[in-house]
């Protein structure tokens, strides 16, 4: 019987007739920074800019490889498996119908049309994604068509093995350690698999949001199970449940402090680094690893470590989004309730107290009338989070009353 690491570096030579290794490059301000050789593995430079076309070209191709007459194949996704399958789609000259959720972004749409051409057919359906996967299903029987999982597959996670068969071979030497996203597990349990297999010393750190933390629910449960809620901010690893086959992989060298959960303001921080300092593009969920490096300082010092920073579908109409969230996360946006006095210089006299690095982002009179105080919105940015105490502390010395509501989460939806 072939092993798991032998299967996936034969899927890792086939591949190499669609793309080459995506890069691993040294990041020296990641290293600087944490005092460790910080390496990225930039699965956000594949075709289709994320490592989910590893699995599906895998998954196909073993299909087809068992059942040549088998052309009709089905999907449920409105991210990057949906890109995945349909370049896989193209690829193989096969039909695929790729099912999306009515409330889908356009540009996801387009993106996946791109990759798949006229190979494949997109059906909006449903509201949410349990809908949308449940017509998937159903239509993929009507058509005898094969359904190709996002992560619970055994050919799927052996093609998102062939990252870790990458990472050895083109750091010619095993790292200390691997950080990598986890969402429904099928990147994490093939690395960890092929580990296991070749370098067994190598540890793992897996992330996953703060609001999906779905895996490090299963190890406290001892089996995976459905969480009631997910923010879907993080939306490439933002998953209810994390996968049957993937937790089983997972589980038996996975302890809970092996898992951790990055916040999504501060993942919008990590973000806007990336970007502005490295000129890096990121999705969220492709941020995870670089974004827990923080939490791993201690770990790290001193130890060469691999960042699988995982895709790179960024809708840059979210980027004003990102910023707000990064700005207020670090301190350096508040937004607070003035009671600004109804009378002539009042506004003149509270600008006065702003400081040479403060702006005004925004000012909104939320009811003004007769009396003598109106109550205002105001948002003011600065350079440094240590300006916010000494531009309060001039507010307190003239009298002004304010509430900050930066933090306050009921306030903040309605108002900001």
């Amino acid at each position: 019987m072939t092993s798991f690491a032998d299967a996936a570096r034969a899927a890792t030579e086939r591949m190499r007739a669609l793309f080459p290794p995506t890069p691993l490059l040294r990041n020296d301000h990641l290293s600087d920074r944490f005092g460790a050789e910080i390496w990225l593995k930039r699965e956000d430079l594949s075709p289709v800019r994320s490592y989910k076309i590893r699995g599906a070209v895998n998954a196909m191709g073993k299909v087809r490889a068992a059942d040549p007459g088998q052309d009709r194949f089905v999907c449920a996704s409105a991210g990057n498996h949906a890109q995945g399958v349909a370049f896989a789609c193209r690829h193989f000259g096969v039909r695929g119908t790729i099912f999306m959720p009515v409330t889908t972004p356009q540009q996801k749409i387009l993106k996946t049309r791109t990759f798949g051409g006229d190979a494949i057919e997109i059906e909006l359906v449903g509201d949410y994604f349990d809908q949308t996967l449940a017509a998937a299903q159903a239509f993929c029987a009507r058509v005898s068509g094969h359904f190709l999982a996002p992560f619970d597959d055994p050919d799927v996670i052996e093609g998102q093995a062939s990252v870790a068969a990458e990472i050895l071979d083109q750091l010619r030497r095993a790292p200390d350690m691997i950080v990598l996203p986890v969402g429904g597990g099928g990147l994490a349990a093939g690395v960890r698999q092929f580990l296991d297999a070749t370098a067994p010393d190598v540890e793992m750190r897996l992330v996953e949001p703060a609001g999906g933390a779905s895996l490090a629910a299963a190890l406290a449960a001892g089996t995976p199970v459905t969480l009631a809620k997910v923010d879907n901010f993080v939306d490439g690893a933002a998953v209810a449940r994390v996968g049957d086959l993937t937790f089983a992989a997972l589980r038996p060298r996975t302890a809970s402090a092996d898992v951790l959960a990055a916040p999504e303001d501060r993942i919008c921080v990590t973000l806007m680094e990336m970007l502005n300092i490295e000129g890096i593009v990121l999705e969220p969920a492709g941020a995870l690893a670089v974004d827990a490096l923080g939490d791993l300082a201690d770990q790290i010092a001193g130890k060469t470590v691999v960042c699988i920073t995982s895709g790179g579908n960024f809708d840059f109409e979210r980027l004003p989004d990102v910023k707000e969230r990064a700005q207020r996360f670090s301190g350096l946006k508040k937004y607070f309730v003035l009671r600004l006095p109804q009378r002539p210089g009042a506004l003149r006299d509270f600008l006065a107290l702003l400081g040479p690095e403060d702006d005004i982002a925004r000012f909104e009179y939320l009811k003004k009338s007769a009396r003598n105080f109106g109550s205002v919105l105001i948002g003011i940015e600065t350079s440094r989070a240590a300006n916010f105490p000494a531009l309060f502390a001039r507010m307190d010395a003239n009298g002004f009353v304010y509430e900050d509501i930066t933090g306050n989460p009921t306030l903040a939806e309605f108002l900001i």
